[in-house]
C-alpha cells in the first residue's frame, strides 16, 4: 500500500490546534449531558484550557512549517498569525462571556463547545491552501456563529439577528461555490498555486472567465468581512445577538475572512490583480463612506459598533488594494490591532447594558465616568484607538495601511481614507462627551464587573496600548510572514 496516502506524524503536528479544539469541543458537549447543573461551572475552565493548549499547538507548529493533507493546507508564518490571533479573540470572547450566561440564566456548555467549533472553523481558514479547505473552514464557523447569534432562544432579538444572518450568509455562500466551481471548471484544480500557475501560463484560461470567478468569490469573502455592498445584515446582526457574541463575531470571523480573502487574491488570482484591483478600490471607498456615515446617526451602541465595524473593513480593504507585501503586513497589524480594540469595546458594553441588554443606547453611558472610572477609562482607550490616535494600536494600524496606499500609488483612496477617519471621529468623540461631561441619569445600579470581565477588559486594554507603544514585535512578524 501506498506510504504516501496516509497523513505523517509531522502533519498530524501541523493541525494539532485544530485537533485540540474539536476534542476539547466536543468533550463538553459530552459533559454537558451528564453533569448536574451546580457542576456545569466546569465548562469555561475546560474552554480556556482548550484554547490554551491550541495557543501553544500553533506556536509550536510555526517551527515545523510546510503543508499537510496532500497540500490543501499550509503551516506557514501569515497561518500562525491569524490562528493565534483568532484563538486568542475566542479565549477573550469566554472570559466576557461567562458572568454574562450567569447574568441572563442561560449558563449551558453548548455556548462554550460553538465557541470552539467556531474558533476551529477559523483556524482551517487561515492555514486553508486549497478552496474547498476554505469553503469547509468558513461552514464549520459559520454554522457555529449563526447558533451563537441566537443563543438566548427566548430573546425575540436573538431569533431575529440569527435567521437574517443565516439566510444572508446561505445566500452569499452559494456566490462563493459558484466561483469555486468556475474556476474548478477552467483550470481543473482548487489548489491555490496551482491555478496561479495556469493562470500565468500562456493561452491560459480568458481574463473574463477567471475574472468573473474572482468576483462571484469576493461576494462570499465581502459578506464574511461586511464590506459594501453587502453590509446589510452587520447592524441587524450586531445589535440582536447576546453582547459577547457581537464583539465575537465583530472581530474573529473577520480576522478569519480577511485570511482568506488575502490567500487567494496575493495568490491564486495575482496574475489577474489588473482586473480585481479597480474593484477592491471601489469596493473599500464606499464600505468606509457607508460605515462612517451611518454611524453618525446611531443611537444604540451596539448598532453604531457594527457600522464602525463596516467602516474598518474598508480600512483593512485599502491594504488588500494596495496589493503588495507592504500591505498585507500592514492588514495583518491592523487586524490585530482592531480585534483587541473592538472587542474591548464590546465588552463594556456587555457590561453597561446589565439584565436583558436594557442600557445599549449612547445615552445610557452618560455618568458612566463617575459610576465607574476605571470602566470609563478602559472604553476610552478603545474608542481612542479606534479614531487612531498616537498611543494606540489604532494609530499604527492606520499609518501602516495608509503607507502602503501611498507606496502603490493609491493616492486618492489615501486621502479619502484619511478623511472618513476624520468623520469617524465625530461619533467616537460623542460617546466621550456622553460619559464625561453629562451627568448619569437615574436608572437601575450598575454593579461592578466581575473578575472574568475584568480580564477581557483590561486584557484587551493592555494589548490595544502594547501594539500603540511596542508595535515592533508584531509588525516585524507580520512583514515576515506576509504574503509575497
Amino acid at each position: 500500500m501506498d506510504s504516501s496516502l496516509f497523513p505523517t506524524s509531522a502533519e498530524y503536528f501541523r493541525i494539532l490546534p485544530e485537533m485540540i479544539l474539536t476534542v476539547v469541543a466536543t468533550l463538553i458537549m459530552f459533559l454537558e449531558a451528564i453533569l448536574k447543573d451546580w457542576q456545569k461551572r466546569v465548562f469555561a475552565p475546560i474552554a480556556l484550557a482548550g484554547l490554551t493548549a491550541a495557543l501553544v499547538a500553533a506556536i509550536a507548529a510555526n517551527g515545523s512549517q510546510g503543508t499537510a493533507f496532500h497540500d490543501m493546507l499550509v503551516i506557514d508564518g501569515f497561518a500562525t498569525f491569524f490562528r493565534v490571533l483568532v484563538i486568542a479573540v475566542g479565549m477573550l470572547a469566554v472570559f466576557a462571556s461567562t458572568e454574562y450566561l450567569k447574568r441572563e440564566a442561560h449558563p449551558g456548555g453548548e455556548f462554550y463547545a460553538l465557541v470552539l467549533f467556531c474558533v476551529t472553523g477559523q483556524c482551517v481558514m487561515a492555514t486553508a491552501n486549497e478552496l474547498i479547505m476554505i469553503f469547509i473552514g468558513l461552514e464549520i464557523s459559520s454554522i457555529a456563529s449563526y447558533i451563537l447569534a441566537g443563543y438566548l432562544r427566548d430573546d425575540a432579538r436573538n431569533n431575529e439577528a440569527a435567521l437574517k444572518y443565516f439566510l444572508l450568509g446561505s445566500f452569499a455562500t452559494a456566490f462563493l461555490l459558484f466561483g469555486v466551481a468556475w474556476i474548478y471548471g477552467y483550470t481543473g484544480s482548487t489548489n491555490l498555486m496551482e491555478i496561479r500557475r495556469q493562470l500565468e501560463t500562456p493561452g491560459g484560461p480568458s481574463v473574463l472567465i477567471t475574472g468573473t470567478a474572482a468576483a462571484l468569490m469576493f461576494v462570499g469573502f465581502a459578506f464574511k468581512i461586511s464590506a459594501a455592498p453587502f453590509q446589510v445584515w452587520a447592524p441587524d446582526v450586531y445589535q440582536g445577538a447576546p453582547a459577547p457574541v457581537s464583539g465575537f463575531l465583530s472581530v474573529g470571523p473577520k480576522a478569519a475572512a480577511f485570511a482568506i480573502l488575502l490567500r487567494t487574491y496575493l495568490t491564486a488570482f495575482a496574475p489577474i490583480s489588473r482586473q480585481w484591483v479597480p474593484v477592491l478600490w471601489i469596493c473599500a471607498l464606499a464600505t468606509m463612506i457607508v460605515g462612517n456615515f451611518a454611524a453618525i446617526q446611531q443611537s444604540n451602541i451596539k448598532r453604531l459598533l457594527a457600522y464602525s465595524s463596516i467602516a474598518h473593513a474598508g480600512y483593512v480593504l485599502v491594504a488588500v488594494t494596495a496589493n503588495s507585501e507592504i500591505g498585507s503586513a500592514a492588514a495583518m497589524f491592523y487586524l490585530a490591532a482592531y480585534a483587541f480594540t473592538n472587542f474591548g469595546a464590546f465588552a463594556v458594553v456587555t457590561h453597561v447594558a446589565r439584565k436583558g441588554e436594557r442600557y445599549t443606547k449612547v445615552e445610557d453611558f452618560a455618568g458612566l465616568a463617575q459610576k465607574q472610572p476605571a470602566m470609563a477609562a478602559m472604553l476610552t482607550i478603545f474608542l481612542l484607538s479606534l479614531i487612531g490616535v498616537p498611543l494606540t494600536g489604532g494609530f499604527f494600524g492606520k499609518f501602516y495601511i495608509f503607507k502602503a496606499a501611498l507606496d502603490s500609488h493609491l493616492v486618492w483612496l489615501t486621502v479619502l481614507g484619511l478623511l472618513n477617519s476624520a468623520v469617524a471621529a465625530y461619533y467616537y468623540l460623542r460617546i466621550l462627551v456622553v460619559m464625561y461631561m453629562k451627568d448619569p441619569e437615574p436608572s437601575e445600579a450598575l454593579p461592578p464587573a466581575g473578575p472574568a470581565l475584568q480580564i477581557a477588559v483590561y486584557g484587551s486594554a493592555i494589548a490595544t496600548l502594547v501594539l500603540g507603544i511596542f508595535p515592533s514585535f508584531v509588525l516585524d512578524f507580520a512583514s515576515k510572514a506576509a504574503l509575497k
